[in-house]
């Protein structure tokens, strides 16, 4: 939540909040590695750690947007009794990562499995795992479990522009993960039951909605600098149509054409025809189908490794990683459809024990406008007081995590005839205002 893992984004969970209303049932005590850290760790700054993200207002342009609120914490480890822990969510955790021991170490170069906050609570770092530990804990008197994994299968690519295909799991290997991940929870406890959460559509994610197609302004006089150095460009454009190499539809996708106010900005595009022959980089101007990811906004016009003359998405074209094309999107999308349908059939091979939770179905619900509580609405934007998501634009707020609790809950009342209250979202903060 907001970039980071602290103490109010880890209080306000979707797990803590479900156990604190199933106490209200007869529920037990709900034990969690606190992180013990006001802000949490975002990243390394010049000056040392940075902390979770709030929104600030720009000084030099008056825009708001995220920030880390300033210094951080590199996460220490837990010392209370890991023996008796019942949370063990890691951010950024994999199928994978949470099967392999050498998630919780060594912490070396050699190991990109590697992840600090599942080793500082870990049961034996390096040798436990994730889905072990909490199979262990469930064994041990447990009698439910909620399960939330497939997210970052998907995620890490997405959010690098379908950069790295390395990084993306594959069908198959997401079916075995999964079955032994779940199987794992299952044979833990033969009578223990548990609700499995699906992965949201990448449509709902602010990460790739609040940098707009159009986000480059220029003047007349910038407008009219780029258009020139970008004559010759055209004109191959031109020359390459007429000798049949392109159609005319794809000439016009790419040429580059700016102007006083804001523009479209020049991306790299793969899955343009090869001209390079004549000398012409497969490159265009952005469009309203295309995807920009949150961090293009620090990113867009800046000079590409301090040379004034190259300007990112104006002289020199936005790379892959900061951008999402139509075919992208879609690839995603079917990959979010294949695992979804995985998950959907693992819970209803083991129907008598386990419940489906379509958190896919409630983010789309809030796409549309249709989720409310007490007449206040949610909304797929990190704006306050009503945005659902925090402000890393990926994971949910505390108030859009009290809706994801109550489904959470409804489908096991459903299910399992038990009567846990809802909680009232509305009294969970959303995003804090700009500061």
């Amino acid at each position: 939540m907001d970039g980071a893992l602290y103490n109010r984004g880890q209080q306000n969970s979707f797990a803590i909040i479900l156990a604190e209303q199933a106490k209200l049932n007869g529920g037990g005590d709900f034990n969690v590695p606190d992180i013990n850290s006001a802000n949490g760790f975002f990243q390394m700054g010049p000056q040392g750690p940075l902390g979770r993200l709030v929104l600030s207002v720009n000084p030099q342009t008056g825009a708001i947007g995220p920030s880390p609120i300033g210094a951080g914490d590199i996460p220490g480890n837990f010392t209370g009794d890991k023996a008796n822990l019942n949370n063990f969510g890691v951010p950024g955790i994999t199928l994978l990562t949470a099967l392999i021991p050498q998630t919780g170490g060594p912490a070396s170069p050699a190991n990109p499995a590697y992840n600090r906050l599942y080793e500082r609570f870990a049961s034996n770092p390096g040798t436990s795992t994730v889905i072990g530990d909490a199979a262990a804990a469930l064994a041990n008197g447990g009698t439910f479990f909620t399960f939330w994994l497939g997210n970052n299968d998907i995620l890490g690519y997405a959010t690098g522009g379908a950069s790295n295909p390395a990084i993306l799991t594959s069908n198959t290997d997401f079916q075995q993960r999964l079955s032994a991940a779940l199987g794992t929870m299952l044979q833990a406890n033969a009578t223990a039951k548990g609700a499995v959460a699906n992965i949201p559509s990448l449509a709902v994610l602010p990460y790739f909605n609040l940098v707009p197609w159009n986000a480059l302004p220029l003047s007349q006089a910038q407008a009219d600098q780029a258009n020139q150095g970008y004559a010759a460009y055209n004109g191959g454009l031109a020359q390459a149509r007429s000798f049949g190499l392109i159609t005319v539809q794809e000439e016009e996708l790419r040429r580059v054409q700016f102007q006083s106010g804001q523009n479209a900005f020049v991306i790299a595009d793969e899955s343009l025809t090869d001209l390079t022959g004549l000398g012409l980089p497969t490159l265009r101007q952005s469009k309203p189908t295309d995807k920009a990811t949150l961090t293009l906004s620090q990113a867009l016009g800046q000079p590409i490794g301090g040379n004034p003359a190259l300007l990112r998405g104006i002289t020199f074209p936005v790379e892959d990683q900061f951008i999402l094309i139509p075919q992208e999107q879609e690839e995603i999308q079917q990959k979010i459809i294949a695992f979804n349908g995985f998950i959907s059939a693992a819970v209803q091979s083991n129907s008598e024990r386990l419940v489906l939770v379509d958190v896919n179905d409630l983010l789309n619900r809030v796409l549309a406008g249709q989720v409310s509580s007490g007449g206040v609405g949610l909304t797929a934007s990190i704006t306050p007081p009503n945005g659902g998501f925090s402000l890393d634009g990926v994971h949910p707020n505390a108030r859009a995590h009290a809706f994801v609790a109550n489904l959470f809950i409804d489908r096991i009342n459903q299910k399992w005839g038990s009567n846990i209250p809802n909680t009232n979202p509305n009294k969970f903060i959303g995003n804090d205002l700009p500061r």
